[in-house]
C-alpha cells in the first residue's frame, strides 16, 4: 500500500475551516445585528407593547346624564339597582357552556333558564332577539331587578355559581314624572358593537366595549353628549395575573344633562287626551264599513308657535321604555315588533305619514292667491263638481253659492278647491303641458310650506312626506310601471282599473289627480310635525321655525350651558293680508264652522283660538282625523288613523289640552292658578354644583288632579248642535260624517 503524504491533505482541510469560520462569523454577524436592531434601534417600541401584555384595564361606566323637562323634572335619569351578570368567557371553559350555571341561576332568579340562556347569545344574522350585540368580553346582563336576597344567594354561594357576578351598578331609567311616558321622544338604550367601536375609533368620542349607545328618540341624536366618558384603570401584572402596580387612571367624567322644552304635565295631557280619544272613537259606528271605528295609531304635538319648541309629542300605540334596561326578554321584544303589535317603536309625530285631508287646505289658498285669484272673489261653492263623467261631492251635498276664499277655508267648502285646481290645470296645458315650465303653483306651494321634505327635528329617523308633483309622477311610474301594466285590466276591479291607467299614463299629472290633490287627498303624505310648523307659521304671523326638543345641554356641574336656540327657516310664500285672511277664517272655523260643535262656550274673547279640520280618506281603509289648531302661544295638531272625522275624533281631545294650557274651566271660566302654562316656559332649571337639579315637584297624576278641580276636559255646550258628552254609546260624527266622494281619483 502506498502511503499518502500528510502534507497531501492540508490545503483541502485548512479551506474548509476557512469556510465554516467564514459562515460561523457571517451568522454572528448577522445575529448581532438583528439584536442591536431589536435592542437598540427599536428597543424603547418593543419595550412598551411588551409592557402592555402585562397591562389590564378596568372599565369604570360614565354616569350618563339626565334628560329634563322644561322645568328640570327628570323624565330619563339613572338609579343604583342590584345588576346580575353573566361573563361568557368563564362560562364558555364549562363543558356544557354553562348552562347548568345558568339554569341554576335562573332557579334564584325566578326567570325561565331558556330566558336566562337567551342573554348571553351573541347577536348575528341568525340570532333572533334577545340576544347580547356587545362585546362578548365584558359581563351581559341578566337581569337589573334582583332582590337583595337573591344577590346575598348568589355571592354567598360562589362555588355554585363561577362566572356570575351581582354587584350594585347606575342603571338607565325612564322616570315617567306625573304619569307622562314620552316613550318615542326619549328613545333607549342597547349595548354598543364591535362594528360601532370600529367606525367611532378615529373620531372625538369614541365608544368602549362597555359603553351603552342610544338606540332612537333624544337617546340617539344626544348620545355623545349623554354619555360622558368612562374611566379607565390600568394594573401592571405578571405573567401569572397577578397585580404588581398601578400604571395609570383616568378618572370618569359624567355625562351632560339635556334641558328640552318638554313640560311633564303638559305631555301627560297629550297622552292621556290622545287615549281617551282613540278609545271612544272605537266605541263609534262607521256606516260606511259597517262596523265601529279601529283606531289603530295616533299623534299629537304641542308646539310653541313663536319659537318651533315642542311643548309635548304623544304616539300611540305607545310602550314603556324601562323594558330595555338590563336587556329586553323576548316576549317583550315580540311584543313591540311581532306583526301583530302595532309597531310601538314608531314615534308616529314624525314618522307617520298620511293624506291630510282638508288641512291641506291652507296651502291650497295660498296657491289660488299666489295664481291670482283674489280673496273676496265670488267662488262657487256647489254641491258636487263633474269632470269626464266622474262626480266629486261636496260634504254631504251642502251648498254656499258664490263665497269668499275665507269662506271656502271656514266651511270646508271642496268644491271650491276642486274648481281652482281644474282651472289651474288646465291653464298650465291639461294632461300634455305647454312647452316650459308649467306654473303648477299648487304643487309649488306645498313645497314653500315645508312639506316633501324633514322639518330637521332634533330626532333620528324623521320622514319627508310626499308631494305628488310631475317629478315625483314620473320617477314612481319608472318605479311601478312593469307591476302596473301586469296586473291592470281595463274592465276589471277598481284597483285593476287604477293600475291599468298607471300602467299607461301613470307618469303624466291628469285632471283628477289635481282636484283631490287641491283638498289633500290622493298621493299626498303629511306628518304631524309638518302640520305644527306650518299651522304655527300661520299664528306667528309667517314665520317658519325648524322644530327642536332640546333646549341646553349643561354641564353636570351646571358650570357650563349650552343654549340651543330656535331657528328660523324661512317665510310662509304669502302676504301679510293674506295670512291675516286665513287667520280670520280659521278663527271662524272654531265659532261657527266645522269644529263649532266640539268648542261651545270657549272663551274666543279672551283666549282666541284658530282650527282647520281634516277627514282623511285611505283606500281600503276607514277614514283619518285630522284637527289642526293654534292660539298665539301655541299650535295643537292631532290625529287619530281609522277614527272618523277631524272634529268628531279629536275635537274634545284638543280642547281638553287647551283646558289645561290655559286653565279653562268647564263653565268656559279661566282660572290662571290652574293653568298649566298659559304662557311658553322662557328660563332654563338650575343645575346645582353638586349635581343635583332644582325642579319642582310634580303631581302623582296631573290629569286626576285637573278633573279633581273642574280642570279637565270641558263638556260640550249642550245648546250647539249636535253636542255630545264622552261616552262610547255617543256617535261622535253625527254632524260631521265620513265624506262619500264620486271617486278618490279620477279615472280619465
Amino acid at each position: 500500500m502506498t502511503n499518502i503524504p500528510e502534507t497531501g491533505r492540508t490545503p483541502r482541510v485548512q479551506i474548509r475551516l476557512v469556510v465554516i469560520q467564514i459562515l460561523v462569523l457571517s451568522l454572528l454577524g448577522t445575529l448581532g445585528g438583528r439584536l442591536w436592531y431589536l435592542q437598540i434601534r427599536e428597543g424603547n417600541e418593543y419595550a412598551k407593547e411588551a409592557s402592555g401584555n402585562h397591562v389590564q384595564q378596568v372599565v369604570e361606566p360614565a354616569v350618563r346624564g339626565s334628560i329634563l323637562d322644561a322645568r328640570g323634572v327628570p323624565l330619563a335619569d339613572n338609579e343604583t339597582r342590584l345588576v346580575v351578570s353573566a361573563s361568557r368567557t368563564d362560562l364558555l371553559k364549562m363543558k356544557d357552556d354553562g348552562r347548568a350555571v345558568l339554569t341554576k341561576l335562573a332557579g334564584v332568579l325566578g326567570m325561565k333558564p331558556e330566558e336566562v340562556i337567551q342573554k348571553v347569545r351573541l347577536c348575528d344574522a341568525q340570532t333572533p332577539k334577545p340576544c347580547w350585540n356587545g362585546s362578548p368580553y365584558q359581563p351581559i346582563p341578566i337581569t337589573d331587578e334582583a332582590t337583595a336576597k337573591q344577590a346575598l344567594q348568589i355571592r354567598e354561594r360562589a362555588e355554585d355559581f363561577p362566572g356570575i357576578t351581582a354587584e350594585p351598578e347606575a342603571v338607565r331609567r325612564y322616570a315617567s314624572p306625573g304619569k307622562s311616558n314620552t316613550a318615542q321622544v326619549l328613545g333607549y338604550l342597547s349595548p354598543v358593537t364591535d362594528d360601532e367601536i370600529t367606525k367611532a375609533q378615529d373620531t372625538d368620542s369614541p365608544y368602549l366595549r362597555s359603553d351603552q349607545v342610544g338606540r332612537s328618540g333624544l337617546e340617539r341624536q344626544y348620545d355623545k353628549e349623554l354619555r360622558g366618558k368612562a374611566g379607565v384603570t390600568r394594573y401592571e401584572v405578571d405573567n401569572l395575573g397577578r397585580v404588581i402596580g398601578k400604571a395609570e387612571a383616568d378618572a370618569a367624567e359624567p355625562g351632560a344633562n339635556l334641558v328640552t322644552s318638554i313640560d311633564a304635565r303638559v305631555q301627560r295631557v297629550a297622552e292621556y287626551e290622545l287615549d281617551n280619544a282613540m278609545k271612544i272613537a272605537r266605541g263609534q259606528f262607521d256606516k260606511i264599513t259597517g262596523e265601529n271605528y279601529k283606531a289603530d295609531s295616533g299623534a299629537v304635538v304641542v308646539m310653541e308657535a313663536k319659537t318651533g319648541r315642542v311643548v309635548a309629542m304623544a304616539s300611540a300605540p305607545t310602550y314603556d321604555p324601562n323594558v330595555w334596561v338590563g336587556g329586553i326578554s323576548a316576549k317583550d321584544y315580540k311584543k313591540l315588533t311581532g306583526k301583530n303589535s302595532d309597531y310601538p317603536l314608531l314615534n308616529r309625530a314624525i314618522q307617520g305619514q298620511s293624506a291630510p285631508g282638508s288641512t291641506f287646505k291652507v296651502v291650497s289658498t295660498a296657491a289660488a292667491v299666489e295664481a291670482g285669484y283674489e280673496w273676496d272673489g265670488g267662488y262657487p261653492c256647489t254641491s258636487s263638481y263633474s269632470v269626464g263623467g266622474q262626480v266629486f261631492k261636496n260634504f254631504e251635498g251642502e251648498s254656499f253659492g258664490p263665497i269668499s276664499l275665507g269662506r271656502a277655508l271656514e266651511v270646508s267648502c271642496d268644491t271650491v278647491f276642486y274648481g281652482l285646481a281644474d282651472r289651474e290645470w288646465k291653464k298650465d296645458g291639461g294632461i300634455n303641458p305647454k312647452k316650459g315650465e308649467p306654473k303648477d303653483y299648487f304643487y309649488k306651494a306645498a313645497h314653500q310650506f315645508g312639506l316633501g321634505k324633514e322639518t330637521g327635528i332634533d330626532l333620528p329617523n324623521e320622514v319627508t312626506g310626499r308631494v305628488p308633483d310631475r317629478q315625483w309622477k314620473l320617477d314612481y311610474w319608472k318605479a311601478n310601471k312593469v307591476g302596473w301594466c301586469k296586473s291592470g285590466k281595463k274592465d276589471g276591479s277598481y284597483v285593476e282599473k287604477i293600475a291599468y291607467e298607471n300602467c299607461l299614463e301613470g307618469n303624466k299629472m291628469r285632471e283628477g289627480d289635481s282636484i283631490n290633490y287641491s283638498i289633500g287627498q290622493g298621493d299626498t303624505l303629511v306628518t304631524p310635525i309638518q302640520e305644527a310648523a306650518i299651522y304655527g307659521a300661520l299664528a306667528n304671523g309667517g314665520t317658519m321655525y325648524q322644530p327642536t326638543i332640546g333646549k341646553a345641554i349643561v354641564s353636570p356641574d351646571g358650570k357650563t350651558v349650552q343654549e340651543i336656540k330656535p331657528k328660523s327657516v324661512g317665510k310662509l310664500p304669502v302676504n301679510q293680508a293674506t295670512i291675516k285672511g286665513m287667520d280670520s277664517a280659521l278663527a271662524g272655523v272654531v265659532t261657527r264652522g266645522t269644529a263649532a260643535w266640539k268648542f261651545g262656550g270657549w272663551p274666543q274673547d279672551k283666549i282666541p283660538l284658530h282650527a282647520k279640520t281634516g277627514t282623511a280618506e285611505v283606500y281600503g281603509k276607514q277614514t283619518t282625523s285630522w284637527l289642526a289648531t293654534y292660539s298665539k302661544d301655541y299650535t295643537v295638531i292631532m290625529t287619530i288613523a281609522q277614527a272618523g272625522t277631524g272634529s268628531g275624533a279629536s275635537g274634545e281631545a284638543v280642547r281638553g289640552i287647551y283646558n289645561a294650557l290655559y286653565g279653562v274651566q268647564a263653565d268656559g271660566t279661566i282660572d290662571k292658578k290652574k293653568a298649566m302654562l298659559s304662557t311658553p316656559q322662557k328660563g332654563l332649571p338650575k343645575v346645582r354644583t353638586d349635581g343635583t337639579i332644582d325642579s319642582p315637584k310634580i303631581a302623582k297624576d296631573p290629569v286626576k288632579e285637573l278633573k279633581a278641580t273642574d280642570g279637565g276636559t270641558a263638556a260640550p255646550d249642550e245648546t250647539q248642535p249636535g253636542a255630545t258628552t264622552n261616552t262610547p254609546t255617543t256617535n261622535q260624527n253625527t254632524r260631521r260624517r265620513p265624506r262619500k266622494r264620486g271617486s278618490r281619483r279620477m279615472l280619465t
